[in-house]
């Protein structure tokens, strides 16, 4: 990996893309708690003005628009995406494609939010999960950046009981009953956890599961993540996640960005 940003912290700049959303919000919020300096990519500054705290710096743009993500990303320190929508080829994957492609030669750390189970690829109930495969790909195009990174595979949010608190990692993606049995974490605990990895040493080049169990809730980040595996150096996927999608078979277009980010080029367009 380019040693650039293994670690930032306050008062660093952090820009949120997805910002508005039920977890970005809070992810704005955290890093303000924290000392950062954050800009959030917003689509409508009206309606964002209204949600976000005022100490926020608004950049007007569309993650689906390579174009408009210029100014947003321009030196920030560090990157938070928690994006999600029904067109994940668009946003969750094409979002972070977009934002990658700005960077140039640029390389903040950064935090991507997915999802448990993304690996999962069919259903019995729900048939073919795209969307997991949107989000894996966009994983694949985080680790091939050249960026320190952290990538977090929540739990079905806010499922949690009253005492669970306590926050646990896994890896290799094991969970995959597609209901809140694979687990359960609070969207608060979601946005502390991705803001906190940018300043965690052990977070560094990691790929976990998110869930909360009971217990008191986490102080020590770095012993929370010194308990995982980074990924291995050069690697596509994760740490200990099944090998089900083949770059083989991928499409020819998903193969040239991943190419052009492993070239530190700006890719094509989709």
């Amino acid at each position: 990996m380019i040693p650039h940003a293994a670690v930032v912290r306050p008062p660093a700049t952090v820009l949120a893309v997805g910002a508005t959303g039920s977890i970005g919000r809070l992810v704005v919020a955290e890093a303000i708690r924290q000392g950062y300096q954050v800009r959030a990519l917003v689509r409508d500054a009206a309606k964002a003005r209204r949600v976000l705290p005022p100490q926020a710096e608004l950049v007007v743009g569309e993650v689906t628009q390579a174009s408009s993500v210029q100014v947003a990303v321009k030196g920030v320190d560090a990157i938070v995406f928690t994006l999600g929508a029904r067109n994940a080829k668009e946003v969750d994957y094409g979002g972070v494609r977009n934002v990658l492609a700005a960077l140039g030669q640029s390389k903040p750390r950064i935090a991507l939010m997915t999802a448990i189970g993304v690996t999962k690829r069919v259903d019995a109930r729900l048939g073919v999960l795209e969307g997991h495969d949107w989000k894996r790909r966009s994983e694949r195009l985080v680790r091939a950046s050249g960026c320190r990174y952290t990538i977090v595979r929540p739990g079905w949010f806010d499922y949690n009981e009253a005492d669970q608190h306590r926050l646990v990692l896994l890896q290799g993606d094991t969970r995959r009953a597609s209901d809140p049995s694979d687990g359960v974490v609070a969207r608060q605990q979601i946005a502390e956890i991705l803001v906190r990895s940018l300043s965690t040493a052990a977070a560094e080049c990691r790929t976990v599961e998110l869930v909360a169990e009971q217990g008191p809730p986490t102080q020590d980040f770095e012993a929370l993540f010194a308990s995982t595996q980074a990924d291995s150096p050069g690697s596509l996927d994760a740490v200990l996640d099944k090998s089900n999608m083949p770059l083989a078979d991928e499409p020819g277009w998903i193969k040239d960005d991943l190419a052009a980010q492993l070239a530190g080029l700006v890719g094509p367009g989709m």
